[in-house]
């Protein structure tokens, strides 16, 4: 696997390695001596897998807090989406920035979010699958989110979501730990 650290710190671009012969494509999605050896939270406590049937259904932003903060690992399976990671570690040079990335069951790429970061995605097919792999439990006390489209912000977005939870849609305003300090792209 090749990794690619981005602009927000741990944050990384996996880029697979396949092996393929007549019998198709064989690739490594996860390693955790790979991963330890790029100092990437290798620990997994838990895997999700997201099936969304319809083209641009958003999914987050999403994150938890302390102390159950985990990182994640993200890979589509199937389709494609669009994905957003904010930075909201308050200690951060990069705090309330946002990347995004195409993930697609084509390119392969996975992408590395650390704690402390929010994540969130548009699909851009139908049924689209996102794999999840978190180092942490799901914890609903520590559950956090922010709306994608907090005007703090200025996500772009490829369209408009069409579809997404009610608690999503109905987030507050993002507070930042500092008056004065404005969210932005990288």
């Amino acid at each position: 696997m090749e990794f690619a650290e981005q602009e927000i710190q741990g944050l990384y671009l996996i880029k697979p390695e396949p092996f393929v012969d007549e019998r198709g494509l064989f690739r490594r999605i996860y390693c955790s001596r790979e991963f330890e050896g790029e100092r990437i939270e290798s620990r997994i406590a838990q895997c999700n897998i997201s099936e969304n049937r319809t083209k641009h259904t958003l999914r987050g932003f999403h994150y938890q807090d302390m102390p159950g903060q985990e990182a994640k690992t993200i890979l589509c399976v199937r389709g494609s989406i669009y994905d957003i990671v904010v930075d909201v570690r308050a200690d951060s040079p990069t705090y309330l920035k946002w990347i995004s990335f195409e993930l697609t069951a084509d390119n392969r790429y996975s992408l590395h979010v650390p704690k402390g970061c929010a994540n969130a995605y548009l699909t851009l097919s139908n049924d689209a699958w996102i794999l999840y792999f978190h180092s942490e439990s799901y914890s609903s006390q520590c559950e956090k989110g922010i709306r994608f489209d907090d005007p703090l912000f200025s996500f772009k977005w490829p369209t408009a979501p069409e579809f997404m939870s009610e608690k999503d849609k109905m987030r507050p305003d993002f507070k930042p730990v500092s008056s004065g300090i404005k969210g932005g792209r990288i």
